[in-house]
């Protein structure tokens, strides 16, 4: 089966949104739902600020740490108790959209909230040793189909988790019917699982670019393939994508919001414009160079499709592996 890409949404997502009538929220919060520290707490108060900052809010913004389930907890609270809430937005993460996909917030889905806007991306890789005979994706994706056994791929996650999924999605387009004969090895973290690349007990490693670069700087390891729609820039900018390869595959850890399924279209419309205006600022560019955030350009009615096309690849593929059924 393959899988429709993500080029299309891109490009609408350069369109921008047309203007929408000024809305504005009084008491502007955003729930992280984990405990402080961390990607989603730092999407929430980074945000916060910097809209703050911008005069795009006019209030400090609260942020409400409310973990559990993997994000579980606080989507049920949005959907069950602040359905409504104009003011209210919630971090999010590819993270999100894959314990959607695999059906971990139980009796919850994607469309029981409306999907705002990304505010950058930590893009997958592909990455061997640096003394290693594999020079390109194609190369390592051909060893895999002619013999699976002779490749195992390393990852900081869980089976099924999104290290996992990343190299699957390269399989996948690349013509790899069955992605179950692609051997994954989840190791604790992206650095252990380097370690073993490193040792020789693996052939590659899947992770996200911002743990890779490190290793690729001390000369350990070389990025065979960035699974972004388009080279990224400055430092990362010798790094082929898998793409101008001709694997077709997007794997962006990205960040964004999604915010109650009742909000009203106005306030709605107002918080895609103002994550929109922040995205665009050269505070925001600043912000992400800082954090190694990628460029990722969605918002409103592109970012509602690129995450329903998320959850429908991740749910095949775990379909695939045995995750789900």
């Amino acid at each position: 089966m393959k899988f429709t890409a993500t080029r299309g949404l891109i490009a609408a997502a350069v369109l921008g949104l047309s203007a929408v009538a000024a809305h504005a929220q009084e008491n502007p919060e955003c729930i992280a739902p984990a405990n402080p520290g961390g990607g989603w707490d730092f999407t929430c108060r980074q945000v916060g600020k910097s809209l703050q900052d911008l005069g795009l809010i006019d209030k400090t913004m609260q942020v409400v740490n409310l973990a559990g389930g993997g994000g579980g907890v606080a989507f049920a609270e949005v959907v069950n108790k602040r359905g409504d809430d104009n003011d209210l937005i919630v971090a999010a993460s590819s993270a999100t959209a894959t314990r959607l996909a695999q059906g971990a917030y139980p009796g919850n889905t994607m469309e029981q909230v409306r999907w705002l806007a990304s505010i950058g991306a930590d893009y997958g890789v592909i990455a061997v040793a640096a003394d290693s005979a594999v020079n390109t994706l194609p190369e390592l994706l051909d060893a895999i189909k002619s013999d699976p056994t002779s490749v195992s791929v390393a990852g900081g996650s869980a089976v099924g988790g999104w290290d996992h999924l990343k190299v699957l999605i390269a399989a996948n387009a690349y013509g790899i019917d069955d992605v179950r004969s692609v051997k994954y090895i989840a190791f604790d973290g992206g650095g252990e699982a380097v370690t073993q690349l490193l040792a020789g007990s693996v052939q590659a490693f899947t992770g996200d670019i911002s743990e890779a670069k490190g290793f690729v700087d001390s000369g350990d390891i070389k990025v065979i393939a960035v699974l972004s729609p388009e080279r990224l820039p400055g430092e990362f900018a010798d790094f082929p994508t898998a793409r101008e390869q001709g694997v077709d595959a997007i794997g962006a850890n990205w960040r964004g919001f999604y915010a109650p399924g009742g909000m009203s279209d106005a306030a709605y419309d107002a918080w895609v414009q103002k994550v929109g205006d922040l995205y665009a600022s050269d505070a925001w560019k600043e912000v992400m160079a800082a954090n190694g955030l990628a460029p990722l350009d969605l918002q409103g009615a592109a970012f509602q499709s690129f995450v329903a096309e998320s959850v429908a690849q991740i749910q095949s593929i775990s379909r695939e592996i045995g995750i789900i059924k």
